[in-house]
């Protein structure tokens, strides 16, 4: 990735706080564009021979009310899917559930607008410690294999992009990933000074920073 601050820029981040079964809940939003068609955005999105091109192996029932489950990662219930357009499930992990949901719509010509939508319970010692970006980053670099994908068609090689995070390169990019999820956090109401240690935090937990 040679352009850092220019594929930063291609998501959008927005976090806020919502209800969810009647508890506080927050809402963290990451909206981008993709060079594709609606089609071709919901095939990669929900073909289980696809998935594992750009994020990861998955198994089980992907239909409305079947559960799923991503091999080392989160399963759940897929709750709504409505071709093109809609794909919501449940996030199940470690005990915790929380929603996902993604809304695609054409952005013109051959492009897709691709919002991804995650509600989740978050302790307050959690979110504290590493704020939005415990998530986020997660999703971008999701997303940025999702380009990726677009782009060649071809496969991404989970142990290639493990090892890219933890390069130099990849720090550089999961702290940027970071600084712009901080920034979100600010913009719904978190301390500045808590939303940066935060972001540093993180930024360590994702790509620890190598010791000579």
């Amino acid at each position: 990735m040679s352009d850092i601050p220019a594929a930063i820029g291609k998501v959008t981040r927005k976090l806020d706080k919502v209800e969810r079964n009647g508890r506080s809940a927050w809402r963290l939003t990451a909206t981008r564009i993709y060079e594709t068609s609606v089609d071709d955005a919901w095939d990669a999105l929900t073909n289980p021979e696809r998935i594992p091109r750009w994020f990861l192996p998955i198994s089980g029932e992907l239909q409305p009310g079947g559960r799923y489950q991503f091999e080392g990662n989160a399963g759940g219930v897929v709750e709504r899917c409505d071709p093109p357009a809609r794909l919501a499930v449940t996030w199940e992990m470690h005990g915790d559930v929380s929603w996902v949901e993604v809304t695609l719509s054409e952005a013109g010509a051959g492009q897709t607008r691709f919002e991804l939508v995650h509600v989740a319970h978050v302790p307050e010692a959690i979110f504290d410690q590493y704020g939005p970006g415990g998530v986020g980053i997660g999703w971008d670099l999701a997303l940025v294999g999702m380009e990726k994908h677009f782009a060649t068609k071809a496969a991404v090689d989970p142990k290639a992009a493990e090892a890219w995070v933890q390069s130099t390169a990849g720090r550089v990019y999961v702290e940027a990933c970071s600084a712009a999820w901080a920034d979100a956090s600010i913009g719904a109401g978190t301390d500045p000074e808590k939303a940066k240690a935060a972001a540093a935090q993180v930024s360590d937990f994702y790509s620890p920073q190598q010791v000579s």
